[in-house]
C-alpha cells in the first residue's frame, strides 16, 4: 500500500488560480471570437463600417471577467474540498 505525502494548504490557492487564469484565458479567445463574427455579420446586414476593436472592449474582456470570478469562486471551493478529502485520507492510512 502506498504512503501519501500530507497535502500542501498553500498548493490550494496555487492550484485554483492557475485553473481560473486557463479557464478565463480559453473564454476570453471564445467570446473574442464570437465577437468578431457578430461584427462582421452585423456590418455586411447593415451595410455600416464598425471597428472590431469594439469586439475586445464590448464583448470580450467583460465576458472574461465575469467568467473569471465565477471560476476563481468554483475553483477555491472545488480545491478546499479536496485538500480536506486527501488530508483526511492521509489521517487515516497514516501507520500508528
Amino acid at each position: 500500500m502506498s504512503v501519501r505525502r500530507k497535502p500542501s494548504l498553500i498548493l490550494v490557492p496555487v492550484r485554483a488560480l492557475l485553473i481560473t487564469f486557463l479557464i478565463t484565458l480559453l473564454s476570453f479567445a471564445v467570446s473574442l471570437q464570437l465577437g468578431i463574427i457578430g461584427f462582421v455579420i452585423y456590418r455586411h446586414a447593415s451595410r455600416k463600417q464598425v471597428s472590431l476593436a469594439l469586439a475586445y472592449r464590448m464583448i470580450a474582456f467583460p465576458t472574461a471577467a465575469v467568467v473569471a470570478v465565477v471560476a476563481l469562486t468554483i475553483t477555491l471551493t472545488m480545491e478546499t474540498r479536496r485538500y480536506k478529502q486527501v488530508k483526511a485520507l492521509t489521517e487515516i492510512e497514516r501507520p500508528g
